[in-house]
């Protein structure tokens, strides 16, 4: 199994197990990540979390937390106990906040076992320009943003953070390519775009240094999602570690 397929993180943005089931078991034996995020997560709870653990899934549990600190620790701590591999917080909460969210990680971590990776979203896919400056109210380009937030991941002891593919090569000279670099906004070519705006292929994506992309509809609304997820292999293949 290549390398490659780790690097791929398949979205189950589905409104329920029965849905969700039907590509989860056709991608079974791939070695791909699994991204469970609200809406599966609230629709389907732990218990499903769990059972994708025990088909041998590694999961990033997408709950993009952003609360009081003690409130971040806490939701950390409970989440540890699951057993995923990757979760995340979103930059905007600041460092404390951050620094809580990993001290509950730590705190809920099982014995022996590794704590869970820990990101920070900097600035969704969907955020244009306009409205980072007029909505959100924050001043300069969304890759000023994008790094100022990266920085302060890094600060806060994080292991990396969410962004758009093409903010990556800017990542990892500010903060080391050892740094994380997790990557939605990922539409391989004839695919519809959708609600997102700072988007690349998946050969892009890796080209700019991505350490995973996240893949959603071009895969799991495929007719054939394992066949979907050939094709984005064979496309990086060059990219293999």
């Amino acid at each position: 199994m290549s390398g490659m397929n780790r690097r791929i993180m398949v979205a189950l943005d589905f409104p329920g197990v029965t849905e969700a089931n039907l590509c989860v078991d056709m991608l079974e034996g791939t070695g791909v990540y699994v991204k469970v995020g609200m809406q599966l997560y609230y629709a389907a709870g732990p218990d499903y979390v769990k059972r994708l653990k025990g088909k041998g899934y590694s999961v990033f549990l997408d709950l993009k937390v952003h609360d009081i600190p003690n409130t971040a620790k806490g939701a950390m701590q409970s989440v540890a106990g699951l057993g995923v591999d990757m979760v995340n917080v979103h930059a905007a909460g600041g460092r404390k906040m951050m620094e809580a969210a990993r001290e509950g990680l730590e705190k809920g971590t099982p014995a022996g076992r590794q704590r869970p990776l820990l990101i920070g979203v900097t600035q969704l896919t969907s955020t244009t320009q306009d409205m980072l400056n007029t909505e959100l109210g924050i001043a300069g380009s969304v890759e000023e943003c994008v790094v100022r937030y990266a920085r302060l991941v890094q600060e806060a002891g994080l292991d990396g953070v969410v962004a758009s593919p093409k903010e990556v090569p800017l990542i990892k000279e500010a903060c080391g390519t050892s740094f994380l670099t997790v990557t939605p906004g990922i539409r391989p070519k004839g695919t519809d775009v959708g609600d997102q705006h700072r988007i690349t292929t998946p050969e892009e994506a890796f080209a700019l240094g991505s350490d995973y992309i996240v893949v959603g509809r071009a895969i799991t609304q495929a007719e054939q999602p394992k066949q979907a997820l050939h094709d984005i292999l064979k496309g990086v293949r060059q990219y293999a570690d």
